[in-house]
């Protein structure tokens, strides 16, 4: 198939982040008695709206910790995942080359994470010139699973078919639901090499 654009998403695809999300999401917890586990945050929170997860991870409380306090903290947590992931950007490996080598595909980011997060460590890895197009979790109003976000990348670029490079279940069914094809990635490690198979580089 031809692709008129590539769709990336940012945790789990170019960046190895889930494992500093889920410790900074732990630590943020903490307080609130509640003990996150990775195979619950790989299971149930990858790829799903801010607002959703904190909500998700209040059900998780034994002693009836309210949503919005939970939510109040998320301030706090990102600004310690901005400064882990900036003290040492955990960058997919060969990402910076494959997306050198994507000169002949219009490139765009879809991300639920936001922009304030995302962007700086982008700079810092010096790929942020790489994207055309970005849509952030903020740029939408109904997150993955839903398609929203993907169809706005496209419109954005003016393009009908692209590849959507995922790793969730929910950006996944995002991309599938907005019409495109998708590459699923089940280790960002992996990730350019799948790319490249995939289009035959």
């Amino acid at each position: 198939m031809s692709y008129q654009a590539i769709l990336f998403d940012f945790d789990g695809v170019l960046v190895d982040s889930e494992p500093v999300h889920f410790h900074c999401w732990r630590e943020t917890l903490a307080p609130f008695g509640i003990e996150l586990e990775w195979e619950i945050y790989h299971r149930q929170f990858i790829g799903v709206s801010d607002r959703k997860l904190v909500e998700a991870m209040a059900a998780l409380s034994t002693g009836g910790v309210h949503p919005d306090e939970l939510y109040a903290q998320y301030p706090a947590k990102k600004d310690l995942f901005r400064a882990r992931m900036m003290d040492n950007p955990p960058l997919s490996r060969g990402a910076a080359a494959l997306l050198d080598g994507l000169g002949g595909f219009r490139i765009g980011l879809v991300t639920s994470s936001g922009r304030s997060e995302v962007e700086p460590i982008l700079e810092a890895c010096r790929l942020r010139h790489h994207f055309e197009v970005a849509v952030f979790g903020e740029d939408v109003s109904r997150h993955k699973p839903d398609p929203e976000p993907y169809q706005k990348a496209a419109s954005l670029l003016g393009v009908s078919t692209a590849l959507v490079v995922e790793d969730s279940e929910a950006g996944v069914a995002a991309g599938r639901a907005a019409g495109f094809e998708v590459l699923q990635i089940p280790d960002p490690h992996r990730m350019a090499d799948l790319v490249r198979r995939h289009l035959s580089l």
